[in-house]
């Protein structure tokens, strides 16, 4: 435990200089509706404690967990599939990659067109913003497993379904975790966009509301609550991670 602390010391610091310079800046600017200070947003995180936490927080978990959901099944379903049949890759592998080539910002009003102000124009930029690396680090992950453990397990009579949940699925396992960690603040931003561009509760739309007031430290409040809550989720991955795949570094 100290030892995990004294590790995470210089990273304390060095966000303790940044808090610093960013306060001294924004004293020096004067314009908290441009740039307001750390100490102005905690403030302001504080007085809108109650709709944060109990209206726009829930509403945008609500569309992170359902995108994130369905990115991690459909991930790993194409990686699935990808990694059965050569012909599939090559068929579907192209496809995923220019998917992840359509501006966000560009599609997500024309999801808020056809599906409206409700949860699923939100939920799709979510996906489209997610399934990419979980489909592709898990594929990489199953691709991974050597040829010589495959071909040493067939010899004794193993089947495609045994070489798969012996030998592919723990070597994915790994990339599997990293792509959460990679995918679960991408999809808390995908969820703010969508509430950004078009919607009538969640974080983003607050954030936007508070611009319309140019109030600053409003704007801030929102994105500092977002991005502990991501901090706080990958955190948790990485513990779950710890537990599952405990030959994770090992030779």
């Amino acid at each position: 435990m100290k030892r995990a602390n004294r590790g995470n010391l210089p990273a304390l610091i060095f966000l303790f200089a940044l808090l610093m310079l960013w306060q001294l800046g924004a004293m020096e600017v004067n314009a908290a509706y441009i740039l307001p200070t750390p100490l102005q947003i905690l403030q302001k995180l504080w007085e809108l404690r109650v709709i944060l936490f109990t209206v726009h927080l829930p509403a945008t978990m609500t569309v992170t967990a359902i995108g994130l959901l369905i990115s991690v099944v459909l991930g790993l379903g194409l990686a699935v599939v990808m990694d059965g049949s050569p012909l599939v890759q090559k068929c579907l592998y192209p496809v995923v990659v220019a998917s992840q080539t359509i501006p966000t910002t560009a599609i997500a009003p024309l999801f808020v067109l056809w599906f409206g102000y409700g949860i699923w124009s939100k939920v799709l930029v979510t996906v489209l913003m997610t399934f990419f690396p979980i489909t592709i680090t898990v594929y990489d992950g199953l691709r991974s497993a050597k040829t010589e453990m495959s071909e040493l397990l067939e010899t004794y009579g193993a089947t495609r379904r045994d070489i798969f949940c012996k030998i592919k699925v723990p070597c994915a396992l790994p990339y599997f975790f990293s792509a959460i960690k990679m995918a679960v603040p991408l999809s808390i931003i995908g969820a703010a966009i969508g509430e950004w561009l078009g919607a009538q509760s969640g974080l983003g739309y607050f954030s936007r509301r508070m611009m319309t007031q140019l109030d600053g430290a409003g704007v801030f409040a929102p994105i500092v609550l977002l991005s502990a809550v991501a901090m706080l989720a990958v955190a948790l991955v990485e513990l779950l991670e710890r537990r599952v795949v405990r030959w994770r570094g090992e030779s």
